[in-house]
């Protein structure tokens, strides 16, 4: 990769989408002359506005379509902030020689937070708690909640977000931990206090089951009617990774069947018409954020420094550390 002029890098059409306000600063400071938008475009919008783009810069909400890549003729680079990047068409970036780039961590220590916060919210009725005070009854009868210590907690993805939530378990609430993963890191596992089962051990096993896969055709519906039905009675299940990871229908037939007690969720299946889910989102027993678990200070403020250093290793033609294979 041949090192740009500073001509050239000053004379560069970058262009970040999805930016908020109070991180424009972060942007501006490394590339004053960037273009930003603080709102998801369209593939349709991103060609006709930013035509000249060369490097783009995204979010999970911006589809970058292999319509969207055919149709820049000068990008020369992607960087997406966020760890997934199922969003962005790789098989044509590919053919086009357009390198793409993720955040691989900015804060897998969040997200495992976020996970104790929607399990705590829901098996301790933090909701109704609220609600009812706040109808002026201080009346705790009723709102019996669910103990963690001792508990079985199965993870399902131990990766850097998935064995923050088993060091949070084991160590913080005493829970018993077990976990799925393809590759096994025994040293990791004994550091975070877990040991690796089969998959079908956590879904037989765990009286909590958290979810922390990639979306992959592998993965799609894991948690579907036949691994639902292998489950403890009453099990409790969180997902913060990806909607499709569970089949909606199934999950809604095993809370009503009351094979599943509790649901907490940070995804859904159809983000895009969450009307298609309505019937889970009012079920008494969900509680649900809207994609909110990465979403917190620090690691906001990684999440753009990693996609910068990105973006200026690229202009440097530098080896791409975050460099992502395409199919």
């Amino acid at each position: 990769m041949t090192s740009l002029l500073p001509r050239e890098i000053d004379d560069m059409n970058i262009v970040f989408l999805e930016v908020e306000p109070e991180d424009e600063a972060q942007i501006r400071e490394k590339y004053p002359k960037a273009q930003i938008e603080c709102r998801t475009l369209s593939e349709e919008e991103i060609v006709n506005k930013y035509p000249k783009t060369e490097i783009l810069c995204v979010f999970i909400h911006t589809p970058i379509t292999k319509q969207v890549i055919e149709s820049l003729p000068n990008l020369k680079c992607i960087v997406t902030r966020s760890v997934g990047y199922d969003h962005i068409h790789l098989k044509t970036a590919k053919q086009k020689d357009v390198p793409v780039c993720n955040v691989p961590d900015y804060g897998s220590h969040v997200i495992a937070e976020h996970v104790f916060a929607l399990l705590l919210s829901t098996i301790r009725q933090i909701k109704k708690s609220d609600n009812r005070v706040e109808n002026c009854s201080f009346d705790f009868h009723g709102l019996r909640g669910i103990a963690l210590k001792g508990k079985t907690l199965g993870i399902v993805g131990v990766g850097k977000i998935g064995k923050n939530v088993a060091r949070i378990a084991s160590l913080g609430f005493l829970m018993d931990v077990i976990a799925y993963d393809v590759f096994q890191d025994e040293d990791m596992a004994r550091e975070c206090h877990f040991t690796y089962s089969s998959l079908e051990e956590v879904w037989e096993k765990s009286d909590i089951i958290s979810l922390h896969v990639p979306l992959l055709e592998s993965t799609r519906h894991m948690v579907n009617s036949e691994s639902i039905s292998k489950m403890k009675n009453g099990v409790i299940l969180i997902n913060t990774a990806r909607g499709g990871i569970i089949d909606t229908k199934a999950l809604v037939e095993g809370i009503k069947s009351e094979k599943i007690s509790h649901v907490a969720l940070d995804v859904l299946e159809h983000e895009k018409n969450i009307k298609e889910d309505d019937e889970l989102i009012h079920l008494p027993q969900v509680i649900i954020t809207p994609h909110t678990a990465f979403y917190a200070d620090d690691s906001m403020k990684k999440m753009y420094s990693e996609a910068l250093f990105s973006i200026n290793q690229f202009i440097n033609g530098e080896k791409l550390k975050y460099r992502v294979e395409g199919e």
